[in-house]
């Protein structure tokens, strides 16, 4: 949905932007030190030592600055988008509601922070406050506004319609590779939803024993990186889309996480988790009508077992017999985007576009492999559209044997078996993800072809795996 707006003076920081170099988040993590402001401070330095306190994880401590200066400065514009823009971009949407709400005015405060309100109401789903907010938007005739106000329109829409088919989810993140389905949504919701992490390589679960001959353990310093399930927006018939086993579209929104989680697990440098919603009262899979917004995000964090440095969303849509995709890069610890990639693609050129889009996101994250002869080499795969596929029948298989789908959501993989019997000469990784397939396939009683059908790479780990799955 866009930025927070803010204003900063020239000694403060500037506003948030897509940075020219990639992101770099600190070893220690450390947080900036909250200092409080001097008796009689200005105005700017109350509002920095606020903001170094948001920084730092301290909301008490910013509102305890804040309280006092609204009541002093609450009309000026600098004020209310300064603390608007600096509550969002913390992750504290809620908080924009209860402080800026009950004093902004459109025509004296202008558009900025309406603008920030504007995401609050859509971030905590308050759909009849932001309709009339964005009516007021409107009102104002900015030009330039016109572009961003209907983009707003758009995803208010969106949410009208999910809310309409009783789809917010509650996001609930439990463990996929310890204690996957068990978690309890901390507020009730028409439909609940789970999200399921997978914290390695989906082909490796069942080769533990093999685990650190494939990829070698890590050291604690490391970034912690989270790939989302993508959103779905524009998808009206959303309960019965979920109901139904999995289509293409949907397998993608899920693989594609999975795809950048796996690749992001052969770099000494990250530590990365996908994740994937879940139904929990049906068995089935997920599906979200909008894009994740900034209390998705923070619940996310706050939930997960490790801090997270960065958090990857998006979205993937159909247009015109083409599929396109967005993807966004959020730095945590300041809930801020710093960057987005697009691309979009149709039969003829998806292996190219999606292995570009991989190599593009490998570059930004400054991503690099294990030294040679640690673990297995990473190769990226030949066909990533087949590679896509392997890995969305893997994680069905794997849900299904654990219990969290129904049975007919499960058996229709079994038509993905036979390419993903091709791919396995491809690499090591492409070998290692048959067998698992395979192994599950078996115990499920799923149709599937017999190892000595699909060529598999003559290495030591693979024979190992050979072994150990039998």
């Amino acid at each position: 949905m866009g930025f927070f707006d803010r204003f900063r003076s020239p000694k403060a920081e500037s506003s948030p932007a897509t940075p020219a170099s990639p992101p770099a988040p600190t070893d220690d993590g450390a947080a900036a030190p909250s200092v409080a402001p001097a008796r009689g401070s200005s105005v700017a330095a109350i509002l920095v030592s606020a903001r170094e306190r948001l920084d730092a994880r301290d909301l008490p401590g910013a509102l305890a600055l804040y309280e006092p200066l609204l009541a002093s400065a609450g009309d000026r514009a600098d004020v209310l988008v300064t603390i608007s823009g600096d509550l969002g971009s913390t992750g504290h949407v809620a908080t924009i509601v209860e402080l800026i709400a009950p004093r902004y005015d459109a025509e004296r405060h202008g558009p900025a922070t309406g603008l920030n309100l504007l995401q609050a109401y859509l971030a905590t789903r308050n759909t009849t406050a932001a309709q009339h907010l964005l009516d007021i938007l409107f009102g104002l005739q900015r030009p330039e506004l016109e572009e961003r106000l209907h983009g707003f329109s758009n995803a208010l829409a969106d949410l009208i319609e999910a809310e309409n088919q009783g789809v917010i989810p509650a996001a609930v993140p439990t463990d996929a590779g310890s204690a996957a389905g068990t978690a309890t949504p901390a507020a009730p919701a028409a439909s609940r939803i789970n999200l399921v992490t997978i914290s390695r390589p989906i082909w490796i679960y069942g080769l533990e024993p093999i685990g650190e001959q494939v990829i070698p353990a890590k050291s604690d310093r490391v970034r912690r990186v989270a790939f989302a399930q993508l959103a779905q927006p524009g998808v009206t018939d959303v309960l019965e889309r979920t109901r139904a086993p999995e289509d293409d579209l949907g397998r993608l929104s899920r693989a594609l996480p999975l795809w950048l989680a796996e690749t992001f697990s052969f770099s000494p440098l990250y530590a990365p988790i996908a994740t994937v919603g879940l139904v929990d009262e049906g068995k089935h899979y997920a599906l979200f009508p909008g894009e994740w917004s900034t209390d998705n995000l923070r619940q996310l964090a706050e939930t997960h077992s490790q801090p997270l440095d960065y958090i990857f969303t998006g979205a993937v849509r159909r247009i015109a017999g083409d599929t396109e995709i967005i993807l966004r890069v959020w730095e945590v610890r300041k809930f801020r985007e710093r960057k987005q990639f697009t691309a979009r693609w149709n039969p003829a050129n998806a292996d190219a576009i999606l292995a570009g889009l991989q190599e593009q996101i490998r570059q930004f994250m400054e991503w690099r492999p294990f030294p040679e002869g640690q673990g297995i080499a990473y190769t990226p795969p030949h066909s990533p559209i087949a590679w896509l596929e392997v890995l969305a029948a893997s994680l069905t298989c794997f849900l299904g044997e654990k219990g969290l789908l129904q049975p007919d959501h499960v058996a229709p993989t079994a038509s993905l078996f036979p390419a993903a019997a091709q791919t396995a000469l491809a690499s090591e990784s492409a070998s290692l993800a048959w067998l698992t397939l395979q192994d599950r396939a078996r115990r499920l009683n799923l149709g599937h072809s017999d190892s000595g059908d699909a060529l598999l790479v003559d290495s030591p780990v693979v024979g190992a795996a050979r072994a150990l799955l039998g």
